[in-house]
């Protein structure tokens, strides 16, 4: 189908200590949807845009170029806590801002990068609780 057979390096979603340089923990980030209809879960795929970190210790990333996810890890220990599926692909970097006391993050979907995938253009916002 196109996609390759193994993770490749920018697969996957890594936090680091920045006093001691080591990998605190690292996860695949990524599905390939025809894998994972099969049971291969959790591949890593390729990926663009980067993650934003609430003082509340969430990290929110969409960045997965195929299965068009927006997930929630807990940045401490990199467990994934909440996903969602978008319209198209979030190959951009989160927001997050407050109004009247309420945080709330948002991102742009758009696609793009996956030729079989449609493109478009949207901001999807997120209330945390």
């Amino acid at each position: 189908d196109g996609y390759p057979a193994i993770t490749p390096p920018w697969g996957t979603l890594n936090a680091i200590d920045l006093n001691t340089g080591k990998y605190v923990w690292k996860i695949p980030l990524g599905e390939y949807p025809e894998l994972a209809t099969k049971g291969l879960k959790n591949t890593g795929t390729e990926n663009y845009g980067g993650p934003i970190v609430t003082a509340g210790d969430l990290l929110f990333i969409g960045a997965t170029v195929y299965d068009r996810k927006f997930r929630a890890f807990d940045s401490l220990t990199g467990q994934l806590l909440w996903e969602t599926v978008l319209p198209f692909s979030a190959i951009a970097t989160p927001a997050t801002y407050m109004i009247d006391g309420k945080q709330y993050v948002v991102v742009t979907a758009g696609g793009g990068k996956d030729p079989k995938s449609p493109s478009g253009s949207v901001y999807v916002a997120f209330a945390l609780p």
